[in-house]
């Protein structure tokens, strides 16, 4: 299995390396959004975004390294407590790329 590169906190405190208890919880972080699915990593975004509150998600941003937009699409996904999200799989029906029969016709 390959190990996925675990990003790196790119906000302030972490780069000045004057808070070396909130580098380790921004490493602690990363590392668990290393081993989530993308909509899992959205969604966890989403609510530390949250629990910052007022600049959370450019906070988020600089230390997960997900873009804005994504963070904000999981805090209305969340917002809507998950309603329209399917449960047994990762991407909404008819995502993806289409198969290889309908590329051909």
């Amino acid at each position: 299995m390959a190990i996925k590169a675990v990003h790196q906190c790119q906000c302030q405190e972490c780069v000045n390396g004057n808070n070396p208890e909130m580098k380790r919880l921004h490493h602690q972080m990363n590392v668990l959004m290393s081993r989530l699915d993308e909509q899992e990593r959205r969604w966890y975004a989403a609510v530390e975004a949250k629990r910052y509150g007022r600049g959370g998600i450019t906070l988020v941003r600089k230390i997960t390294g997900i873009d804005d937009k994504t963070i904000s699409r999981g805090i209305e996904e969340m917002s809507d407590d998950l309603k329209n999200r399917p449960t047994d799989r990762i991407r909404l029906e008819g995502a993806g790329r289409p198969t290889v029969e309908k590329k051909s016709k």
